[in-house]
């Protein structure tokens, strides 16, 4: 599932819709809209593109008259910009990097004045696109809920013992609940506990003040070298020009069991914390 790089990634690109109006749309799948799939085609058509911004994993693209349309790329989705045609009921990009398979499961298509298409490629089709008052998402249990941003100047050493007050469960498990952190998922959780040198299954509350400095400081520095790499592509992320991200090259953890580790040449190992996999060194991370 994308998280804070790739999603903040995907948002960067689309700054170069701003200012576009959705002529039309298309979709094959209508459980993607989340609601009736005639009236969010009737709402949306005819709206300009005012600005996109990122929430926690979410996608928000602010539009004219006061709405706001809500993108969650789940597990496999990501949004594309591109021109398609549709030719022996396959659809096919005028790009050759948009026809590789991977960018190829286009369930849902926003039509721009400009002639490009915004595609959300899905081979899940878990992916999915609310239309909003924007007043109202705002102010809705979706938004309210999450936790704070891990890279904004507030987020400190204070905020961060704050988001954690009353916590006990596996720090890694922590990490990944959006309502405690926003935008951390399993890739970047096991790599800020392998810098860290803390034990994925570490419980929350028993961590020192030492501990919690060390993890805050990885948090910002994996998430900000993520972004400077555009992402993490192992499987199905891409950029809205079909590229692949490169943090994926810096991996130190996540996906590594097997293989020894770079600090202590130990051999990485995986184990399940609360139904999810955590990658991590026995010998630099320990018990």
């Amino acid at each position: 599932m994308p998280e804070l790089p790739e999603v903040k990634t995907t948002v960067r690109g689309l700054k170069q819709v701003l200012g576009r109006e959705i002529e039309d749309v298309w979709c094959d799948n209508e459980k993607m809209t989340k609601q009736d799939y005639p009236d969010f085609k009737k709402q949306i058509k005819g709206k300009e593109i005012k600005d996109a911004r990122r929430r926690a994993k979410f996608i928000l693209m602010d539009l004219s008259e006061d709405k706001t349309l809500m993108l969650h790329q789940r597990l496999t989705g990501h949004l594309l910009l591109g021109k398609w045609e549709r030719k022996n009921g396959e659809w096919v990009a005028e790009q050759d990097i948009l026809n590789q398979k991977v960018n190829g499961y286009l369930h849902l298509i926003f039509y721009l004045d400009d002639g490009q298409m915004l595609v959300l490629s899905d081979l899940r089709k878990f992916a999915t696109a609310e239309l909003w008052d924007t007043k109202k998402l705002e102010k809705s249990d979706r938004l309210q809920k999450l936790g704070p941003e891990p890279l904004t100047e507030d987020f400190d050493l204070q905020a961060f013992k704050d988001a954690l007050k009353r916590r006990s469960a596996a720090i890694k498990t922590i990490l990944m609940k959006q309502e405690v952190l926003a935008g951390i998922g399993n890739i970047y959780s096991d790599e800020i506990l392998w810098r860290a040198k803390i034990h994925p299954s570490t419980p929350t509350n028993e961590l020192n003040n030492e501990e919690l400095k060390k993890i805050l400081k990885e948090i910002k520095s994996v998430l900000e070298k993520a972004l400077q790499k555009r992402g993490t592509s192992i499987a199905d992320y891409r950029d809205i020009h079909g590229e692949k991200g490169h943090y994926q090259e810096e991996l130190e953890a996540y996906h590594q069991h097997g293989e020894p580790c770079s600090r202590c040449g130990s051999t990485v190992k995986r184990m399940k914390i609360g139904g999810r996999s955590a990658h991590f060194c026995p010998k630099c991370q320990p018990e």
